[in-house]
C-alpha cells in the first residue's frame, strides 16, 4: 500500500516521512493553515529522493499559477480540490489527482469519467476544501465505480482506522494530514505508525 503524507511544511518532517515509508509527500498551495510559498517546498523538495511524488494541492487556482508554483518546487503531481473542469484538468502538464468530498454514489458516478490519472476520495467539506481531517463511511462507496481509477483514500484516517479504511476501499494509497498532527503539527510517532499500519508492517 502506498502512502502519502500531505501538508508537509518544513524539511525535517518531510525527511523524516520519506524515512519512515512514504511513497509520496504532500503542499498545500490554497488557503488553509498549512499552506506554504513555492521556495520553502522547492527547498523541502531539495532534500528528499527523486522517486518520491512531490504532489502540490490547490483550490481553483489559475493554469498560470499552478504551472508556475509546480515548476519553481519542481512538483511531480497535481491535486485539484476546487471546482475544477475536465478541459482545466487535460490542459495541465503534470499527472492530475481529482479530490471530490464523497457525498453519495451518484455524485462519484460523474466523476467516473473526469480526464484524472488518480481519483481522490475526501471526507466531508469543512472550513477548508480537504484536510479537515472528517471521514465518510467507507461501506457506503460502491467499489464498481472506481474499478477504471487509481483511487486516493484521505478524510479522517489515522493509525487506528487506516488497515479497515484499506481493507473496505482497496485503494492504490492511502493520504493523510491532521490524522497524523498532535495540537496542529505533525507528530513523527504518529506518522511512523500510520505508515506501518497502511503498509501491514505491524
Amino acid at each position: 500500500m502506498k502512502v502519502k503524507i500531505c501538508g508537509i511544511t518544513d524539511i525535517e518532517t518531510g525527511k523524516k516521512a520519506v524515512e519512515y515509508g512514504a511513497d509520496a509527500v504532500g503542499f498545500v498551495f490554497a488557503e488553509s493553515k498549512r499552506k506554504v510559498p513555492a521556495e520553502l517546498a522547492k527547498e523541502i523538495i531539495s532534500h528528499l529522493p527523486k522517486d518520491v511524488w512531490k504532489v502540490g494541492v490547490f483550490v481553483n487556482e489559475t493554469k498560470e499559477a499552478i504551472e508556475r508554483i509546480a515548476e519553481v518546487a519542481g512538483l511531480t503531481h497535481l491535486q485539484l480540490h476546487g471546482d475544477e473542469s475536465a478541459a482545466f484538468a487535460v490542459s495541465l502538464s503534470l499527472p492530475v489527482i481529482k479530490a471530490i468530498s464523497f457525498q453519495d454514489n451518484k455524485t462519484l458516478e460523474v466523476f467516473h469519467q473526469f480526464p484524472c490519472d488518480y481519483l481522490l476520495l475526501d471526507g466531508p467539506k469543512g472550513k477548508y476544501r480537504g484536510g479537515n481531517g472528517s471521514a465518510f463511511n467507507w461501506q457506503e462507496v460502491n467499489i464498481d465505480l472506481l474499478n477504471q481509477k487509481h483511487v486516493i483514500l484521505a478524510g479522517g484516517l489515522d493509525p487506528e482506522n487506516v488497515a479497515t479504511a484499506i481493507n473496505i476501499i482497496k485503494p492504490y494509497m492511502v493520504d493523510v494530514s491532521s490524522g497524523v498532527e498532535t495540537e496542529g503539527r505533525k507528530d513523527f510517532r504518529k506518522i511512523k505508525q500510520f505508515i506501518e499500519k497502511a503498509k501491514g508492517i505491524i
